[in-house]
C-alpha cells in the first residue's frame, strides 16, 4: 500500500512496491531512496519494537543488492535475518511492516512462507553460506544460471559452521557470492578511495581476463612454478586488500568497500554479477550498525533490540519491571555462589547480556568467557574446564543449546563431566517466535543417562537450583527458566541446595493432582482455585526435578487422587513421558488412574504475546481446569487451539 501524496516524506519509496520498481529508478536516485528507506524503517520499528541497529546498517547494501541482482530469480539469502526489515519493505511488505512481530503479523526474521523474496528462513546464525551453496549446486544440477547471494555478518562469522561451508564451497566450482557485512571486526584496513578502486579493479572483467590468461600461461610452467605463480598472485591481492584468509579457503576475495557508499557498492556488485568466476567469491563490505539514526549510533548496543520508542529522542517505551528478569536472578545467584567458591567459572556464546553474565563479568572478569557464536565449542570448552576441577556454568538459551547436542552427548554426558547448563529462554518467548522458543531441551537432555534436570518455578527456586548445581560434582546437570519477569517473590541473598530428585507439595487436596514442572506453577495454582470453587479438592505439586524423578511423590499423587495432570513448558517426550513411564513400570497405572499430560502441542506456535502463546498451547489455568473436568467426565471441553 503506497503512501503517495503531495506531502509524502518518502516520494521515491512510494513508487517502489517490489524490486522490479526499484530497478526502474536511475542510479542517481538511489541515495535518496536509501535515506527514505532508513526513515521508514525507523518509523516502523518505533511503533512495533524489534531489531533496529542491524537493519539500519544494511540499508544501502539492501538497496544495492536488489538493484543489481534480479531478485527473486537471483536468490538473496540473509544470515540470521534480524537485519531484513529494509529488505521486507522493498519486497512487497511495506503495507504490513507495522505488524512486525505482532500477532498475525510479519515475522522478525526471513520466512519462506511469507514471501518468494525470502528463499531461506533463518533466525540462528551462520546458516547462509551452507544453504546458499545448496541453492547454487541445485541450480547447477538443473542447468540454471541465476545468482545466489548470501549476506553474512561478522558476528555470524565467529560460528564454525560458516567456515565449514566456506571450506566446502571453496573446493567446488559452483558460483556463489558471499557478502561479508563487517560492522565490528578488526580485519578490515581503512576503507577509502584506494580500497574502493582496488576492489573495483580486482572484480572487473579486464582483471578477470588477465587473471585467466595468467593461469593459462602458468599451466605451461613446471608444476612447482605454476603453484608458486598462483600463490604469488593470491598473496599480492591479500596484502593489498586483507583477504588472505578467505583466499586460503578457496574464495576469490574482493574488498573491503564502504557499505554505505553506493558509488562504491554498485560497480563492485555489478562486476561480481557479470564476471566469470570459476568458484565462490567473497565481497567484504564494511558498515556501521545503527547507521543514520543518532541515538542508535551513540548507544553501546547500537539499538540492536528495542521496544517501542520516540523517534525524535530515541527514548524507549519500557515500563518499569514489577520483578527482576529471570536472567538477572540467575546472575545474582551465580555471583553469590562464586563469592564463596573460586572454582566457579561462566561460559556464554555471544550472549553476555542476554544471559545476565554481563553482571557476572563485572564482578569476576577473569572467570567469565564469551566464546562468540560457537555453542559447540562452548560446551566442549566447558567440559575441558570441568576436567581440570573447575565448576563451569554454560549459560546458553535453550534454542541455541540445540546446536551443540553432539558435544553435550559425546563430550559431557558420556564422560559424566560436571558441566552445569543454565538454560535460559525455556518455553515461549513472545515476539521472537518459533525459531527462539525453548521447547525441546527437557526431551533432548532427559534421554541422556546420568543427567540431572531441574526447572525453576519462580525466582527463589532458581536461586536454590544455582546453589544445587554448584554441589553436583560427579555428573552433568541443567536447570531451565523462561524469558521475562519472575514472580515477584522476595529472594534470599544466596540459594540453598535442594535434595536431588525431590519435589514439593505446594497445596494439599484429595481428588485432582496437578504436577507442575517449571513456571506453570502459578497457573496450576489458579486452576486449583477454580477447581476448588467447583467442589473439586486439588493438590498442587512442584516437581522441581525431571531427572531423577521424585518416585515417592509421583506414586503418592497417583495413589491418592482420581486424576493426575502434568504441566510443562516443553514438547512431547519430556517430563510427562518420564512420569508416565515411571507409573507404568511401577504398576500404578493398572488401577485405572486418569492421567492427562499437558505439553506444548505438536505444531509450531507463531510469534505473539507469551500469555496468548500459552493459551494456544493449552497450558494456561483455563486449559488445566478443562483437562481435569474432561478427565472426570464433568465437561467435554478441549482447548480451542488443540481442537
Amino acid at each position: 500500500m503506497s503512501q503517495v501524496g503531495h506531502n509524502s516524506k518518502t516520494p521515491l519509496l512510494d513508487q517502489v512496491t517490489d524490486p522490479a520498481d526499484l530497478r526502474r529508478l536511475e542510479e542517481n536516485q538511489l541515495r535518496q531512496l536509501a535515506d527514505e528507506l532508513r526513515q521508514e524503517m525507523i518509523d516502523a520499528v518505533s511503533v512495533t519494537g524489534g531489531h533496529l541497529g542491524a537493519g539500519l546498517g544494511v540499508v544501502e547494501l539492501t538497496v544495492a543488492a536488489h538493484y543489481v541482482f534480479d531478485t527473486p530469480s537471483d536468490r538473496l539469502i540473509w544470515d540470521v535475518g534480524h537485519q531484513c526489515y529494509p529488505h521486507k519493505i522493498l519486497t512487497g511488505r511495506r503495507d504490513r511492516i507495522r505488524t512486525l512481530r505482532q500477532s498475525g503479523g510479519l515475522s522478525g526474521f526471513t520466512n519462506r512462507e511469507e514471501s518468494e523474496y525470502d528463499p531461506f528462513g533463518a533466525a540462528h546464525a551462520a546458516t547462509s553460506i551452507s544453504s546458499g551453496l545448496g541453492f547454487a549446486v541445485g541450480r547447477d544440477l538443473a542447468g540454471g544460471d541465476n545468482n545466489v547471494i548470501a549476506i553474512i555478518g561478522d558476528g555470524s562469522m565467529s560460528a564454525g559452521m560458516a567456515y565449514e561451508a566456506m571450506n566446502n564451497a571453496g573446493a567446488m566450482n559452483s558460483r556463489l557470492i558471499v557478502i561479508l557485512n563487517d560492522n565490528d571486526m578488526s580485519i578490515a584496513p581503512p576503507v577509502g578511495a584506494m580500497s574502493a578502486y582496488l576492489s573495483q579493479l580486482i572484480s572487473s572483467r579486464p582483471y578477470q581476463s588477465m587473471r585467466h590468461l595468467g593461469k593459462v600461461v602458468a599451466k605451461r610452467f613446471p608444476r612447482p612454478l605454476e603453484k608458486a605463480a598462483k600463490r604469488a598472485e593470491e598473496y599480492a591481492r591479500g596484502l593489498l586488500t586483507g583477504g588472505t584468509l578467505f583466499e586460503e579457503l578457496g574464495f576469490f576475495y574482493v574488498g573491503p568497500i564502504d557499505g554505505h557508499n553506493l558509488d562504491h557498492l554498485l560497480p563492485v556488485l555489478k562486476n561480481v554479477r557479470d564476471a566469470d568466476y570459476d568458484g565462490p567469491v567473497l565481497v567484504h563490505v564494511v558498515t556501521q550498525k545503527g547507521k543514520g539514526y543518532e541515538p542508535a549510533e551513540a548507544a553501546a548496543d547500537k539499538y540492536h533490540g528495542v521496544s517501542k520508542f520516540d523517534v525524535v529522542t530515541g527514548k524507549q517505551d519500557k515500563s518499569p519491571p514489577k520483578a527482576p528478569a529471570y536472567q538477572n536472578v540467575f546472575a545474582q545467584g551465580l555471583i553469590a555462589e562464586a563469592e564463596h567458591d573460586d572454582k566457579i567459572v561462566a561460559v556464554t556464546a555471544a550472549m553476555p547480556s542476554g544471559t545476565g553474565l554481563n553482571k557476572f563479568v563485572d564482578k569476576f572478569p577473569d572467570r567469565c568467557f564469551d566464546v562468540g557464536i560457537a555453542e559447540q565449542h562452548a560446551v566442549t570448552f566447558a567440559a575441558g574446564l570441568a576436567c581440570e576441577g573447575y565448576k563451569p556454568f554454560a549459560a546458553i538459551y535453550s534454542t541455541f543449546l540445540q546446536r551443540a547436542y553432539d558435544q553435550v552427548v559425546h563430550d559431557v554426558a558420556i564422560q559424566s563431566l560436571p558441566v552445569r547448563f543454565a538454560i535460559d529462554r525455556a518455553g515461549m518467548v513472545g515476539a521472537d517466535g518459533v525459531t527462539h522458543q525453548g521447547s525441546y531441551d527437557v526431551a533432548y537432555l532427559g534421554c541422556l543417562p546420568g543427567f540431572v534436570l531441574m526447572a525453576a518455578a519462580d525466582e527463589v527456586e532458581l536461586m536454590h537450583m544455582v546453589a544445587t548445581a554448584v554441589q553436583i560434582d560427579d555428573r552433568p546437570c541443567a536447570f531451565r527458566y523462561p524469558r521475562g519477569e519472575a514472580a515477584g517473590i522476595e529472594m534470599p541473598a544466596r540459594g540453598t541446595p535442594l535434595e536431588i530428585g525431590k519435589g514439593r507439595i505446594v497445596r494439599e487436596g484429595a481428588t485432582v493432582a496437578i504436577l507442575s514442572y517449571g513456571t506453570r506453577l502459578q497457573e496450576s495454582l489458579k486452576a486449583a482455585d477454580e477447581l476448588a470453587a467447583r467442589g473439586l479438592s486439588t493438590t498442587v505439586a512442584d516437581a522441581r526435578f525431571a531427572k531423577p524423578l521424585d518416585h515417592d511423590l509421583i506414586r503418592r499423587l497417583a495413589r491418592e487422587h482420581e486424576v493426575l495432570i502434568t504441566v510443562e513448558e516443553g514438547s512431547i517426550g519430556g517430563f510427562a513421558s518420564f512420569v508416565m513411564q515411571d507409573l507404568a513400570l511401577s504398576g500404578v497405572l493398572d488401577s485405572g488412574l486418569k492421567i492427562r499430560p499437558l505439553t506444548l502441542p505438536d505444531f509450531f506456535i507463531d510469534h505473539d504475546k507469551p500469555e496468548r502463546q500459552y493459551e494456544i498451547a493449552g497450558l494456561d489455568a483455563k486449559s488445566i481446569v478443562s483437562a481435569a473436568l474432561q478427565a472426570l467426565g464433568r465437561e467435554q471441553v478441549e482447548s480451542p487451539a488443540r481442537a
